[in-house]
């Protein structure tokens, strides 16, 4: 995923009770159409700190970039403007108790709102969602159950994974493209359609995005799943958009299966003229892109190798239908 805003980038457990059949369909429908992502997150995550009069808030030591501010004297908070109008109620108390939500735990701080230049502050960089672009993978036709990225959001700053309190995805369309070249991960430009939405977003962990696709199926053939063991070195090819909103198809080759990593199993090198004249290989915005072989889908693009950006790796995609699973 490539991140507009510039602040973010992809159990079993054994009992003696009968296991439930996986649910997903063994033909879904591919993906590889860009779309704009927003999630909310749970609480208002504090993302830095700067100084008031020259020097550091006297509470931000006992305060870490990451922690999700979700109280401010015991009123609820969960976004930036909630936050702020709670704020403003205690500035002639000149003091407020936070509380913040740190590794699964609660803690409570008190944060003095300092005086500068007539305007109260607090010292804290903070936010309440974030906003990008990636590609859709695929949605089941049965479930209505779709996957994306193929690996999950991340706060730049925090490099925490973003926790859903709400999120959306929705049209968009690319505009242009910035090349990889060694060493620099080069991404794709969007016009956001926010209005336009496709579906929710529910699930945000290692393997993908995950929602209820709530808009009329897209009029495409469906491709059967491919189970990891038929995966197999030699040509392949992926799904993506350079231009516009129309994903076309482009050359990869798998150059080697890795079984035993979970969510980097495919590697793979673009062979593709007119992918590598217009992108250098892989860009940021690419992820989630579906890699198609024989026939069948059989995961999606999730990375590239930053020393040289016509290599990359991908997920299988049982990986990502087992984990959509039980998603609405």
């Amino acid at each position: 995923m490539k991140n507009i805003m510039k602040t973010a980038f992809l159990a079993l457990l054994m009992t003696a009770t009968p296991l439930e059949a996986l649910a997903y369909s063994n033909y879904v429908i591919p993906g590889g159409e860009s779309i704009g992502i927003e999630i909310s997150c749970d609480g208002v995550m504090i993302v830095g700190f700067y100084k008031i009069n020259g020097k550091l808030n006297k509470g931000i030591p006992n305060l870490k970039v990451g922690d999700r501010i979700t109280k401010v004297d015991g009123v609820d908070v969960n976004t930036v403007d909630v936050l702020v109008g709670e704020m403003e109620k205690h500035v002639d108390e000149g003091r407020v108790e936070l509380t913040v939500l740190r590794d699964g735990k609660t803690k409570n701080f008190e944060l003095e709102l300092v005086k500068e230049d007539s305007t109260y502050k607090t010292g804290l960089y903070v936010k309440d969602e974030i906003t990008g672009i990636g590609t859709l993978t695929y949605i089941d036709p049965e479930t209505r159950i779709y996957g994306a990225l193929g690996h999950n959001i991340v706060e730049t700053n925090t490099n925490r994974t973003v926790e859903v309190r709400t999120g959306s995805i929705f049209r968009s369309s690319i505009t242009s493209i910035d090349r990889s070249i060694s060493g620099t991960p080069g991404g794709k430009n969007a016009k956001f359609y926010s209005s336009d939405t496709f579906g929710s977003v529910k699930k945000n962990i290692a393997s993908g995005i995950y929602g209820e696709y709530t808009e009329d199926l897209p009029e495409k053939e469906t491709l059967e799943v491919a189970e990891p063991s038929e995966i197999e070195t030699g040509s392949a090819k992926i799904y993506t958009v350079l231009k516009g909103e129309d994903a076309g198809e482009y050359e990869i080759e798998i150059t080697k299966v890795d079984a035993s990593n979970k969510t980097k199993n495919i590697y793979f090198k673009v062979t593709d003229e007119e992918l590598l004249s217009k992108t250098g290989g892989i860009v940021q915005g690419m992820s989630g892109s579906p890699i198609i072989q024989n026939g069948k889908i059989i995961g999606a693009v999730t990375h590239v190798v930053i020393s040289n950006p016509t290599n990359g790796y991908g997920i299988s995609i049982t990986k990502m239908l087992e984990d959509g699973e039980n998603t609405k």
